[in-house]
C-alpha cells in the first residue's frame, strides 16, 4: 500500500513538472537581425532563429547598432 502511495506521489510530481515545462516553450519568438543601409535604403535580412526565455529577453533589450550607415537590429516576431 506503501509503495502505491509513493508511486502516485512521484506519477503526480512528473505530471505537474511536465505542465509547467511547456509553458516556457509558449515564450519562444523567431527572431532575425535587419540591417539597414541609410545612405541607399537598402535592407538585408539575415536567416531566422528561434529563442527562448532569458535568451530572448536579451535578444529583444539589445540597441540597434549603427556602423557607419549601416544599422542593425533583431526584429521578432
Amino acid at each position: 500500500m506503501m509503495k502505491r502511495k509513493i508511486l502516485f506521489a512521484a506519477a503526480f510530481l512528473f505530471v505537474a513538472w511536465a505542465a509547467t515545462s511547456c509553458e516556457s516553450l509558449s515564450g519562444c519568438k523567431v527572431c532575425k537581425v535587419v540591417t539597414t543601409d541609410s545612405s541607399n535604403g537598402d535592407v538585408t535580412e539575415g536567416p531566422e532563429t528561434e529563442y527562448c526565455g532569458a535568451a530572448l529577453i536579451a535578444i529583444e533589450a539589445q540597441a540597434p547598432t549603427t556602423t557607419g550607415t549601416l544599422t542593425s537590429r533583431y526584429r521578432c516576431r
